[in-house]
C-alpha cells in the first residue's frame, strides 16, 4: 500500500488540471504574454544604455585634448585652480581655506566657491595623496602638470558627471509623461550630447555637472511632488556653486505657489513650514564647520560675492559687455552704482515670470521659468562669466522635447558664445565636431525643420491674440527657418574667421567682441520669446488646477 503524499504548500498547483486552470485564469487577466510586456522595457533600457555609453565616449574623447591654461605660467587656468583648491583643502585647516595667509595666497586662485566645492576638492585631494603626494604638496605643487595627473583630474570630472548629472538626465527623460520611448531616448541623447557642458567640463576643465546635476535632481523630485527632497537637492546645488542663484527664484516661486494653492491656513502652511525647515537644516549642515564665529561666515560670503571685480569679465555675451562697445560703463559708473543698476534691471526682467509662476504654479511653467529667469540673470546681473550660460542651457535641455527647434537653436548659440574661451584653450577641433554632431542628432531625432509652426513653437495663444493685427503669421514657419539658417551660417563664418584670420592691429578683439555682441542679440530675442510663451501659456492655467 502506497504512502499518502504530503499536501503541497498553500498556493502551489496540486496537479495538471490545477495548473491548466491557473494558466487559463492568467490569460484572462493578462491576455498579452509576459515576455511581450517585458520587451518594451528591455528595449527602452537597452537604447538608454547605448545613449549613455555614447555620451561617455564623447566626454572621454574631448578630455584627451587640451585644458585651460595648459603650459601657461604663472597663473595657468581653471585646471590649476581646481588642483590648487585640492592642495589648500588637504594641507590647511578649514578655518584657513577662505582667508589670506602665508600658506594661502588668495590672489593665486583663492577658493571662491561655497563649502560643498571645498569638500569635494578635499575628497579629490585625499585620493590624489594616495596616488602621488607631489600632486597636492603645499607650495611645491604649484603649476604641477603631467600626463598621469591630467588623467587623474580628468577622471574626477568624468566620475562626478557619471554619478550626479547623467543619472538625473536619464531619470528625468524616463519621467516625461505622454511621451513615447523613442522621444524619451532622443531627448536623453540630445541633452547628454549638448556640446557646451561637455567642452567646458571635459575640455576647459570644471565641475559644472555637479551643481547642474543637483539642480536637475531638484527638478526631478518636484515633478513627483517630493518637495522636501527637491528642496534638499537645490540647496546642495546652491552650496556647490553660488551661480545656482540663477535658478533660485523659480524654485522659490513654484514651491510658494503650491503652498498658496493648498491654503496658508491648512496644508499649505504645513508644507511651507516643512520646506523652510528643510532649507535651514540643509544650509546648516553644509556650513557647519564655518559657523564657529561670524567672521568665518562673513569671509566666505565676501569670497563668494566679490563686488570689487566689476560688472563683467572678459568678453561675455550679456547686455553690459555688448553696451561697453559703445559706452564704457565701467569707466563712468562706480562699482556700487553698477551693482544697483544690474540688480534693478534683473529684478524687473524676472518679475513677470515670477508673478505668473507664483499665481499659477505648474511643472511646465516652472521649467520655462528656469530658462527665462536664468537668461535674465545672465544678460543683466552683476559679475557674469561666459560659462554662466550653462545655467540657462541645461533648463533649455529640459524642454527640448516640447520645443525642439528653438531649444536646438538656443543650445547652438550658447556654445558659440563661448568660442573665444574655447579657442584660447585649443579646443577648436572638439568644438567643431561636437557642434556638428549635436545639430545632426537633433535634426535626426526631432525633425526640427518640420516643427516651426506657431503651434510647434508654443506661440498659438500669442498668435491668436494678434489675429487681425499681424498678417505675416501665415508665413511664420518659413521666416523662422530662414532666420535659423542665417544664424547658423553667421556662426559658422565667424567661427572660421576667429580661428583662421588675424584681426587688424587696431582691433585685436574684433572677433571675440563680434561673437559676444551677436550672441547677446540672439539671447535678447530668446528672452522675449520665452517670456511670450510663459505669459500667454494657457496650459499652465489648466495644469495648475491639479496642484490645488
Amino acid at each position: 500500500m502506497r504512502a499518502a503524499q504530503p499536501a503541497p504548500p498553500y498556493g502551489r498547483a496540486r496537479g495538471p488540471e490545477a495548473a491548466s486552470k491557473a494558466e487559463a485564469r492568467a490569460r484572462r487577466l493578462c491576455p498579452v504574454p509576459f515576455g511581450l510586456l517585458q520587451r518594451p522595457a528591455m528595449e527602452k533600457w537597452s537604447l538608454m544604455t547605448i545613449t549613455v555609453l555614447l555620451a561617455l565616449t564623447v566626454r572621454w574623447t574631448v578630455s584627451l585634448g587640451s585644458y585651460s591654461g595648459a603650459g601657461k605660467p604663472p597663473m595657468y587656468g581653471d585646471y590649476e585652480a581646481q588642483r590648487h583648491w585640492q592642495e589648500v583643502t588637504y594641507n590647511l585647516p578649514i578655518r584657513q581655506w577662505y582667508f589670506n595667509t602665508s600658506d594661502n595666497n588668495l590672489l593665486y586662485w583663492g577658493l571662491d566657491y561655497p563649502p560643498l566645492t571645498a569638500y569635494h576638492s578635499f575628497v579629490c585631494a585625499y585620493i590624489a595623496k594616495l596616488i602621488n603626494p607631489d600632486w597636492i604638496a603645499l607650495h611645491t605643487s604649484r603649476g604641477y602638470e603631467s600626463q598621469p595627473h591630467k588623467l587623474f583630474m580628468r577622471t574626477t570630472v568624468f566620475v562626478a558627471d557619471l554619478l550626479v548629472y547623467i543619472p538625473a538626465v536619464i531619470l528625468y527623460c524616463f519621467s516625461l509623461k505622454e511621451t513615447s520611448t523613442k522621444k524619451k531616448v532622443s531627448s536623453a541623447l540630445c541633452i547628454l550630447l549638448y556640446p557646451g557642458l561637455i567642452l567646458i567640463d571635459h575640455g576647459h576643465f570644471q565641475y559644472n555637472s555637479v551643481s547642474l546635476g543637483f539642480a536637475l535632481w531638484g527638478v526631478l523630485y518636484l515633478s513627483y511632488d517630493w518637495d522636501l527632497l527637491g528642496s534638499v537637492a537645490f540647496c546642495l546645488a546652491l552650496n556647490y556653486k553660488q551661480m545656482e542663484l540663477y535658478h533660485s527664484l523659480p524654485f522659490f516661486c513654484y514651491l510658494l505657489g503650491k503652498c498658496f494653492k493648498k491654503g496658508l491656513k491648512g496644508k499649505g502652511l504645513v508644507l511651507l513650514t516643512k520646506i523652510a525647515g528643510t532649507v535651514v537644516v540643509s544650509f546648516a549642515v553644509c556650513w557647519l564647520p564655518f559657523c564657529t564665529d561670524m567672521e568665518q561666515i562673513m569671509q566666505v560670503l565676501r569670497r563668494l560675492f566679490p563686488i570689487d571685480r566689476g560688472l563683467f569679465e572678459d568678453k561675455v555675451a550679456n547686455i553690459w559687455c555688448s553696451l561697453s562697445v559703445l559706452i564704457k560703463i565701467k569707466n563712468i559708473v562706480s562699482p556700487q552704482t553698477q551693482l544697483k543698476l544690474s540688480f534693478a534691471v534683473t529684478f524687473l526682467s524676472v518679475l513677470p515670470t515670477c508673478i505668473k509662476l507664483t499665481v499659477q504654479p505648474s511643472l511646465r511653467g516652472f521649467k520655462f521659468a528656469l530658462v527665462s529667469c536664468a537668461l535674465s540673470f545672465f544678460l543683466f546681473s552683476f559679475q557674469v562669466h561666459e560659462k554662466s550660460i550653462l545655467l540657462v542651457s541645461v533648463p533649455v535641455c529640459l524642454i527640448i522635447n516640447e520645443i525642439p527647434f528653438m531649444a536646438t537653436w538656443f543650445l547652438l548659440v550658447s556654445t558659440f558664445s563661448m568660442l573665444p574661451l574655447l579657442l584660447k584653450d585649443g579646443l577648436l577641433l572638439a568644438y567643431t565636431v561636437t557642434m556638428l554632431a549635436f545639430l545632426s542628432v537633433c535634426v535626426a531625432s526631432f525633425s526640427i525643420f518640420e516643427k516651426t509652426s506657431a503651434e510647434d513653437l508654443q506661440l498659438k495663444p500669442f498668435s491668436l491674440s494678434l489675429k487681425g493685427y499681424v498678417s505675416w503669421f501665415k508665413s511664420f514657419p518659413k521666416i523662422v527657418r530662414s532666420l535659423f539658417l542665417l544664424s547658423v551660417t553667421l556662426m559658422g563664418i565667424l567661427s572660421l574667421m576667429s580661428a583662421a584670420v588675424h584681426p587688424p592691429q587696431r582691433l585685436p578683439d574684433l572677433f571675440p567682441v563680434s561673437v559676444s555682441v551677436i550672441s547677446c542679440l540672439h539671447f535678447l530675442l530668446f528672452l522675449v520669446y520665452f517670456n511670450v510663451v510663459i505669459l500667454w501659456d494657457s496650459k499652465n492655467s489648466r495644469s495648475q488646477k491639479k496642484i490645488s
